[in-house]
């Protein structure tokens, strides 16, 4: 098959078609959800920047550029290169980054998109290559890694869903994997687990814990108070980027319209922030793609979240962090079983907890011990480029 690859730099309107791939390729899988137009390109009647913007914050600290496969009309697949400076300097690597891949089963085009990449990221004197991502793999962004596991599920909100063939093109390409990411399937039958009901009151009595849900008016002094707590605890995870204030912003603007604050939960303890939980009702259930146009724009997608928010019974665990001064004190015991209370009485009956790193034990041995069972593995690759 004759086909070309072109470049696409940053700020190009031929971004149009590199977002239009996915939507291409993954047509009529049921369980593909691709993200809103918005997130990616912006909509301002949304207020969304949009990651392949120059406006975004991720680009104050970054080098990226796209590459796109096409046969005449038809879309073969997608590639974007990505030098995120910040990470390299808070790690002191040359690591390059690919993200945003979506292929065709065909591994001449793989290759040759690929190798795109790889060439753009040694020319700027990378010495390894990592992904997929979003852009990179800093532990905060989103869309990160390759599914290649757990295919007949859709994705939660700001996770990939992709065809099982994607990681054995990549295996092939030569990259090799770096991590592993679980997601843990959770479905209480209710709240009342006595033994965590009452280990939650004696900690909470004990060491002057006490709690409070997000205050949306407050919203940027909130996403600060996150940022900070997340800064902390989520220092010693592997690829950890520290998380600025502008691409929490950006981040807190892409939720706002679906975020239950009760379910973003604060912990003190004798008056000290201490830790933070955010289950996250899931829109990906409103966004589901009807395969055709016009119930697959952006507007008609955010109606349907809009009619059937209060009604969506599925959320995401999407973050949980206990600063290191405050761990081992029951702080996260007392947190998730408020945040499991209030979730229930809300309607909630479902959630996933993810992403969850391979080697994170303490919150596997978390989710199992309330029934979660493992049902997604994501996987990040890497390979040298000498």
């Amino acid at each position: 098959m004759r086909f070309r690859v072109e470049e696409i730099p940053l700020g190009d309107r031929r971004l149009r078609d590199f977002v239009a791939v996915q939507w291409e390729i993954q047509h009529g899988d049921p369980n593909a959800v691709p993200p809103l137009r918005g997130d990616l390109l912006g909509n301002r009647l949304l207020g969304l920047v949009g990651l392949l913007t120059p406006r975004h914050p991720y680009h104050r600290h970054a080098e990226v550029t796209h590459f796109l496969a096409r046969s005449g009309r038809r879309f073969l697949g997608r590639v974007a290169a990505a030098v995120n400076h910040r990470f390299n300097g808070h790690y002191g690597r040359r690591v390059g980054f690919f993200g945003f891949f979506e292929c065709v089963d065909d591994f001449a085009v793989a290759r040759a998109l690929l190798d795109r990449a790889r060439d753009w990221l040694a020319e700027r004197g990378m010495e390894a290559m990592r992904g997929p991502g979003g852009y990179s793999n800093a532990t905060h962004e989103p869309y990160q890694a390759v599914l290649v596991e757990g295919f007949n599920t859709p994705p939660t909100v700001e996770l990939t869903h992709n065809p099982p063939y994607y990681g054995e093109l990549l295996e092939r390409y030569g990259l090799r994997k770096v991590k592993d990411y679980y997601a843990y399937w959770i479905a209480p039958g209710g709240p009342d687990n006595p033994r965590l009901q009452r280990l939650a009151r004696e900690v909470k009595a004990r060491r002057g814990i006490e709690t409070r849900p997000a205050v949306l008016r407050r919203l940027r002094e909130e996403v600060g108070l996150i940022v900070s707590i997340y800064n902390e605890a989520w220092a010693a995870n592997w690829g950890f980027l520290p998380l600025t204030d502008a691409e929490a912003d950006a981040m807190a603007r892409s939720l706002r319209i679906i975020v239950d604050p009760e379910l973003v939960r604060f912990a003190y303890v004798r008056g000290e922030p201490a830790a933070v939980i955010g289950f996250i009702p899931d829109p990906n259930v409103a966004f589901r793609p009807r395969w055709r146009w016009p119930l697959d724009t952006d507007a008609a997608r955010v109606l349907r979240l809009l009619l059937t928010r209060r009604r969506i019974r599925k959320l995401r665990l999407m973050f949980f962090g206990v600063r290191p001064g405050f761990r081992r004190l029951g702080v996260d015991a007392v947190l998730y079983q408020e945040a499991l209370e209030i979730a229930w009485s809300r309607g909630y009956r479902e959630c996933e907890a993810s992403m969850i790193l391979e080697e994170n034990d303490l919150i596997i041995r978390a989710a199992e011990a309330v029934g979660g069972r493992r049902y997604k593995t994501w996987r990040i690759y890497e390979m040298p480029l000498a």
